[in-house]
């Protein structure tokens, strides 16, 4: 079941696009979909404890322009029933059985952070399936540092939950935290059907998945060299929750990747330097 973007004559933007919901073996998706009919869609896979609602317009609407853009929450997340499941491998055949059940034969993937985890699982192992892949502020298996996940949070949060995203997600220059505020004040541009925050059931089972993953052992990096599709990697020189250094290593073993290096930038680069990335990804996309 493939689903429309636009009813009639109205064109839906991240604003104000409707969510929608669709059965996955018993548990309720829902997702959001719009933009450019035809052609291969952009599955968007979010980072740890995000809804649809923590992607950024500013990079939804502008891949919108040239695309389908399709968000959605995986499996027990906000407002997906289920329950979330406690490892990468699992969320991972949730998002494909999603996917299949809208009826798709290939997609383009967008995975950030925890997203970027299921991301390369699929494309290692479902390689019809996925044409082109974009990893933002992820890893491979074994990252280094992220199984300091609880410690980095916890200072995130340090000064409260206000000011968490931009703690963790950006630099401590004056550039970046105006950056930051920026993209916080584009998140609640969306006013209507808002996803309910993630529960700590579900941030639990992702904590316990992205710790799980970095101490996992893949010491011929086999997942990587089995990802054969055009791969974009993208970064900040300081990014506290996947350390940079990690987005080097997907570089190095995936044969068919570009990296993108923003300096003064964190885990957000991707948000920070929207303008770029779009068209980053759209020529990556169009060749």
């Amino acid at each position: 079941m493939q689903s429309n973007s636009n009813t009639g004559n109205t064109v839906f933007t991240h604003e104000t696009v409707p969510t929608q919901y669709v059965d996955v073996k018993g548990s309720k998706f829902a997702y959001r979909s719009f933009g450019k009919q035809g052609g291969i869609p952009i599955i968007f896979l979010q980072h740890f404890t995000g809804t649809m609602d923590n992607w950024d317009p500013a990079v939804t609407n502008a891949l919108a322009k040239n695309h389908h853009v399709i968000l959605f929450n995986n499996k027990g997340v906000s407002t997906s029933s289920g329950k979330t499941p406690d490892s990468v491998a699992e969320m991972a055949n949730d998002a494909l059985d999603f996917i299949k059940a809208l009826g798709y034969s290939q997609v383009d993937l967008l995975g950030f952070s925890l997203g970027g985890f299921i991301a390369q699982n699929i494309a290692a192992n479902h390689p019809s399936l996925v044409r082109k892949v974009v990893l933002a502020g992820t890893g491979p298996i074994g990252s280094e540092g992220i199984t300091n996940l609880e410690s980095v949070i916890n200072e995130g949060f340090k000064d409260g939950p206000a000011n968490a995203l931009i703690n963790l997600f950006f630099t401590k220059s004056e550039e970046s935290i105006n950056a930051g505020r920026a993209f916080m004040k584009r998140l609640q541009l969306r006013t209507n059907e808002r996803d309910t925050p993630s529960t700590n059931e579900t941030i639990g089972a992702q904590a316990k998945a992205i710790i799980t993953f970095g101490y996992l052992k893949d010491d011929d990096h086999k997942q990587l060299s089995a990802i054969k599709q055009p791969v974009l990697i993208v970064n900040g020189t300081s990014d506290l929750i996947v350390p940079s250094i990690n987005s080097y290593v997907l570089s190095q073993h995936i044969i068919n990747s570009k990296l993108i290096i923003w300096g003064d930038a964190g885990h957000g680069g991707l948000f920070q330097y929207h303008e770029d990335f779009v068209r980053e990804v759209e020529i990556f996309l169009s060749k």
